[in-house]
C-alpha cells in the first residue's frame, strides 16, 4: 500500500477559491486525470483532475472550504512509486470578458428578481482599482478586489452601506446592491434625467393559463446572460448585412478534404473565414481596438487572436486561437477542432479563452438568413455566419444569371469606436477575400 497525498495544482492567479462540489467519495478508484472536485472563482469554475491513478482514502475537505495552490485534498492509495504529475485545471464554466464602461446607477427602493453572484473581472488587471474612493470626505471602507469588482460592475461605493466589521463593505453588499439597482427603470437610475424609462417585467402567473414546468438556468447560462445584456446596453450595437460568393472557395476547400483527412483535421469553411478577417482587421485596423475605460482612448492590438462561439451542453463559451496571421488553414482547421472537443467535454483551460480582438459566431451549420450577434466586449466588433444557400446571380460578362453558393455575413460593432462606412467596408474586404481563394492565401 503507497498513500499519496493529492493537492491542488497551479490554478493561475487565484486565492482562497470556493469548493462547490465533490466528486468522489472515500473507496473510489480513480483514473488518472479524473475530476476529483470543482472549485469556483470570480472567472469560471474549475475541475480539479486526479494527478494519478489510485482509490481514494481519505477526504481532506468539504463543499464550502476556500482553498489554494498546494491546499490538501485528499489521500489516494496507489501501486505507484512515481512521483505525481501536477494536472492543470480545466474550465467548467464561462462568462466573456465584461463590457469596458457601464453606467453608475442608484440603487431602486423596491425588490428585484436573483440575478447571478458571479461576474468575472476583467482579464488584465486595474490600475485603479486599489485607489481610495472618498465619500462626503470619508473614505468608502472596502479592501482593493471589492473595488475593482464595485468598478467593473459601475457600483458606486459611496450608496453602498457595508455590512462588515466597521462598516466595511463586502462583495456581497456589491452584489446585493447591484441586484436590486437593475430592477429600476433608465429614467430612475439616470437620477431623473430624461432618457428611456425601462420598466420592470412583470411577475405573471403563468400557470393560471395551462401546465407549466419550471427548469433552473445553468451556472453558465446564468453568467453569459448577465455579461450579455451589459454589453448589449453598454455598447451601441449597428449591424451590417452582406452576402459573399464562396463558389470557388468552397470547391477548393473540397478538394482539399483528402489532404486534410490524411493529417487528421477536419477542414472547415470556419478556419478559412479566420483568415479572411485578419486580413479585414489589418486593412482596417480599428476593428482590431478595444475602447477604454474612460471612453476617450481606442487601444489598438498589433496581435491577431480570434475568438470563435462554441456551443456545449452547458452553454456557449468562446475559445481564442492565437496568432491567426501566422497559421496556415490547415493549422487553424486543427486547433479549432482541438478546442471545440476540449470545449464539449468541459476541459477547456481559462487562458484558452483570453485576449480575443474578435469573435465569429457560426450558426451555418443549423440554419437561418441573418442575425444580430452581440458584441464579445471588451471587442467592439463580432462576425456572424449563417447558412450558405445557392442564388442566381446576374454576370455582367456573360449578361446571364449563374447559380452561386452565397454565404450570409451579419457584422455587429460598437458605433462608439465604428462608424457605418467603416462597417461596410468591412464586409466588402471579406467579400472580396472570400471570392477569390487565391487572395485568402497570399
Amino acid at each position: 500500500m503507497s498513500i499519496k497525498e493529492v493537492i491542488v495544482p497551479d490554478i493561475g492567479n487565484f486565492k482562497a477559491v470556493e469548493v462547490i462540489e465533490i466528486m468522489v467519495k472515500p473507496g473510489d478508484s480513480l483514473a488518472a486525470d479524473a475530476s476529483i472536485m470543482t472549485v469556483e472563482s470570480d472567472k469560471a469554475a474549475m475541475d480539479i483532475p486526479a494527478p494519478f491513478a489510485g482509490t481514494v482514502k481519505e477526504i481532506k475537505l468539504k463543499v464550502g472550504d476556500k482553498v489554494s495552490e498546494g491546499s490538501l485534498i485528499l489521500l489516494m492509495d496507489t501501486a505507484s512509486a512515481d512521483a505525481p504529475a501536477t494536472a492543470a485545471p480545466v474550465v467548467t464554466s464561462f462568462t466573456p470578458p465584461a463590457a469596458t464602461a457601464v453606467a453608475t446607477v442608484p440603487p431602486p427602493s423596491h425588490p428585484a428578481p436573483e440575478v447571478p453572484t458571479h461576474i468575472p473581472p476583467k482579464h488584465r488587471p486595474d490600475p485603479v482599482a486599489a485607489s481610495v474612493q472618498v465619500c462626503a470626505g470619508k473614505p468608502a471602507h472596502a479592501s482593493p478586489s471589492v473595488r475593482r469588482f464595485a468598478r467593473e460592475l459601475g457600483a458606486d461605493l459611496c450608496r453602498i452601506e457595508g455590512s462588515g466589521p466597521h462598516g466595511r463593505i463586502l462583495k456581497e453588499d456589491v452584489q446585493n446592491w447591484v441586484k436590486v439597482a437593475l430592477a429600476r427603470p433608465r429614467s430612475e437610475d439616470m437620477g431623473g434625467s430624461s432618457g428611456l424609462a425601462i420598466p420592470t417585467a412583470p411577475q405573471v402567473d403563468f400557470a393560471q393559463f395551462g401546465e407549466i414546468d419550471s427548469q433552473v438556468l445553468s451556472r453558465i447560462k446564468k453568467l453569459t446572460g448577465v455579461n450579455l445584456h451589459r454589453n448589449w446596453v453598454t455598447a451601441p450595437h449597428v449591424t451590417q448585412f452582406d452576402e459573399a460568393d464562396i463558389t470557388d472557395l468552397e470547391a477548393f476547400r473540397k478538394s482539399m478534404l483528402d489532404e486534410a483527412a490524411k493529417r487528421g483535421v477536419k477542414l472547415t469553411l470556419l478556419a478559412f473565414l479566420m483568415k479572411a478577417v485578419v486580413n479585414a482587421l489589418r486593412a482596417l485596423p480599428q476593428f482590431n481596438a478595444s475602447l477604454a475605460p474612460d471612453g476617450e482612448t481606442l487601444i489598438l492590438k498589433k496581435y491577431f487572436h480570434i475568438g470563435f462561439a462554441c456551443d456545449t451542453p452547458d452553454g456557449l463559451v468562446v475559445p481564442v486561437i492565437r496568432d491567426v496571421n501566422k497559421k496556415d488553414v490547415m493549422d487553424i482547421a486543427r486547433e479549432l477542432g482541438e478546442l471545440s472537443e476540449l470545449a464539449r467535454e468541459r476541459k477547456l483551460k481559462i487562458d484558452a479563452m483570453q485576449g480575443g480582438c474578435f469573435t465569429i459566431s457560426s450558426l451555418g451549420g443549423i440554419g437561418g438568413t441573418a442575425f444580430t450577434p452581440i458584441i464579445n466586449c471588451p471587442e467592439v466588433a463580432i462576425l456572424g455566419l449563417s447558412r450558405a444557400s445557392m442564388k442566381p446571380v446576374y454576370d455582367a460578362k456573360s449578361k446571364a444569371f449563374e447559380p452561386r453558393l452565397m454565404l450570409p455575413l451579419s457584422l455587429s460593432y460598437d458605433h462608439r469606436v465604428i462608424d457605418g462606412a467603416d462597417g461596410a467596408r468591412f464586409t466588402s474586404h471579406l467579400r472580396l477575400m472570400l471570392s477569390d481563394v487565391r487572395r485568402l492565401l497570399l
